[in-house]
């Protein structure tokens, strides 16, 4: 990895992941590669969205429509969410995506939010009637772990200035 010692705006110190310019061209030509794979993964991943949205409108249709008609019990509600929620999840991976294409730079800060919204989705869906306290526990310390990270990392990008050019 090339170590870019750019600052853009009010960023930390980054990482050029997939230099455009290498002297060997085998890897020039497996960055590229690698890029047309990433702007795949971004088409998939909008295809995603919106199969997720439409499911979102299928599940809200299917909890509504059946008896009781258009009463919500709390597993319903759960279960709306916590679609909701997964298609939130794709949208902030797709942002990650389209960063990561237009910087060339693994955007930190934004996949620690990203995964602490999967594991705050899993925290609002989590079965305590299935689930142990040993689970709980590590979720717990994941959680903590990652939200220790999340503000590090804030804060780190936050108090540097930005450089002069």
């Amino acid at each position: 990895m090339m170590l870019d010692m750019k600052r853009r705006g009010r960023r930390a110190i980054v990482h050029e992941e997939l230099p455009t310019e290498h002297e060997d061209r085998l890897i020039r030509y497996l960055h590229r590669v690698i890029r047309m794979a990433v702007r795949f993964m971004a088409i998939l991943m909008s295809l995603v969205i919106v199969w997720g949205s439409i499911y979102v409108l299928f599940v809200l249709y299917e909890r509504l429509s059946f008896p009781p008609v258009w009463i919500l019990d709390s597993r319903d509600i759960l279960d709306i969410f916590g679609s909701f929620l997964v298609v939130l999840i794709a949208v902030e991976i797709f942002i990650n995506i389209r960063l990561y294409l237009g910087t060339n730079i693994i955007p930190i800060q934004l996949v620690v939010a990203t995964a602490l919204m999967a594991m705050a989705r899993k925290v609002i869906v989590l079965d305590t009637e299935k689930t142990g306290p040993l689970f709980v526990m590590g979720f717990a310390a994941v959680i903590i772990a990652l939200g220790i990270t999340y503000w590090i990392v804030s804060h780190s990008s936050a108090e540097r200035p930005p450089d002069d050019e």
